[in-house]
C-alpha cells in the first residue's frame, strides 16, 4: 500500500471515530438537555449551537465524506469493496438524515423552543447514531483486513 493510501486510510478511521464518538455524546447528553435551557433563552443558545456545532462537524464530515469516496476508488488491496461500499451508503444516508431531517428541526427552533421539535430530534438523530456506529464497526473491520494482510506479508 501506498504512503498515500495508508494516509487515507488513517484519516478516515479517525474521521469516523471522531464522528462516532460526537454522535453519541450528542445523542445521549447534548440533544436531551435542549429541553432544560428555557424558553426564554433558546433562541440565541439554538443560533450558538447550530454556529458552533458547525465548526466542529463540518470539517470532520467533509474529511470523513472524501476519503471515503477516495478508498471506493483507490480501494486497498486488503480491504473488501463491498465494505467500503457499505460505508459509503451508510454515509449517504447520514448526510440525507442530517440535510432532510435534523437540520429542518435545527431551523424550528431557532425560531424558539418546541418541546415537538426537541423530541423529534432527539427521536431521529438515532438513525445518524446507528448509521455512524455502523460506520465505526465497518473502520474497524478495514483496519483488521488491512493489518491481516501486514502480518501475512
Amino acid at each position: 500500500m501506498t504512503p498515500l493510501l495508508s494516509a487515507i486510510v488513517v484519516v478516515h478511521a479517525c474521521a469516523t471515530l471522531f464522528m462516532t464518538g460526537l454522535i453519541w455524546f450528542v445523542q445521549v447528553v447534548h440533544y436531551p438537555l435542549f429541553a432544560r435551557v428555557g424558553a426564554e433563552g433558546f433562541t440565541a443558545y439554538s443560533d450558538a449551537h447550530q454556529r458552533l456545532t458547525t465548526l466542529v462537524v463540518g470539517p470532520a464530515m467533509l474529511i470523513e465524506a472524501t476519503t471515503a469516496a477516495l478508498l471506493v476508488f483507490m480501494r486497498p488491496p486488503a480491504v473488501s469493496p463491498a465494505l467500503l461500499w457499505a460505508g459509503l451508503a451508510l454515509l449517504g444516508a447520514i448526510w440525507l438524515s442530517t440535510a432532510f431531517v435534523q437540520v429542518p428541526l435545527h431551523g424550528r427552533l431557532a425560531a424558539g423552543f418546541s418541546s415537538e421539535a426537541c423530541h423529534a430530534l432527539v427521536s431521529t438523530n438515532w438513525i445518524r447514531t446507528v448509521a455512524w456506529s455502523a460506520r465505526a464497526l465497518l473502520v474497524a473491520l478495514m483496519l483488521v483486513q488491512l493489518l491481516g494482510r501486514g502480518s501475512a506479508a
